[in-house]
């Protein structure tokens, strides 16, 4: 279930990013910016590669989360990994590729958590872009150790299409243990909000 005005969403205020909630006694949801600010980078013709994200954070309630989201993809090494053999344990996904600069500046502090969470924690990178030799060579540059799904075809990222905007890279996106989108972060990830969301994901396990 995609995030709408009429969609009830809640955005986590956390690092100085901006919460969307129901108006206060009128029954109505404030707007985000996000999908306005994302079309327009999408059409502004500078051709930098990518639409930068705000960091903001939507975060989905068990009620408004739909079904689990389904796809097989081939990882970089060759292992065919589809969804449903990630449930049982929340799941981290980072769509990113090498010349991205905000999937760049956000490396480190990713390799971090997944050292941090590996154990509890299931994390892959989508590389939405890159050959093989690319995408090894930005692991290598900065010590990346979790797998990438070689996704250039599209076939993970238009398995969560209503969450992940096409183009909108970086986007991280946490599903629960059932495979469910529990919460997603629009462009580079602040590491410390990235770190609260894991944390949910790993005690509602």
């Amino acid at each position: 279930m995609t995030p709408t005005h009429n969609h009830t969403r809640r955005t986590a205020l956390r690092a100085g990013i901006a919460l969307c909630a129901s108006a206060a006694g009128a029954g109505l949801l404030a707007a985000c910016s996000e999908d306005t600010s994302l079309s327009k980078q999408a059409n502004s013709g500078d051709n930098k590669g990518y639409i930068a994200g705000d960091g903001s954070v939507t975060e989905y309630q068990e009620a408004e989360r739909g079904e689990p989201v389904a796809f097989t993809g081939e990882l970089f090494d060759g292992t065919s990994v589809n969804a449903e053999s990630l449930r049982g344990k929340p799941t981290l996904l980072n769509f990113w590729y090498a010349g991205c600069s905000p999937c760049r500046a956000e490396a480190k502090d990713l390799q971090k958590l997944y050292t941090d969470y590996k154990d509890k924690l299931g994390f892959y990178g989508v590389n939405v872009r890159d050959e093989k030799s690319t995408a090894e060579a930005f692991e290598r540059s900065f010590e990346i150790t979790y797998p990438s799904f070689k996704d250039a075809s599209g076939k993970v990222l238009l398995s969560l299409s209503k969450y992940v905007p096409a183009q909108a890279v970086p986007t991280t996106v946490i599903l629960d243990s059932h495979g469910r989108v529990a919460a997603r972060i629009l462009g580079q990830a602040n590491p410390s909000v990235l770190k609260t969301l894991i944390e949910t994901a790993v005690k509602g396990a």
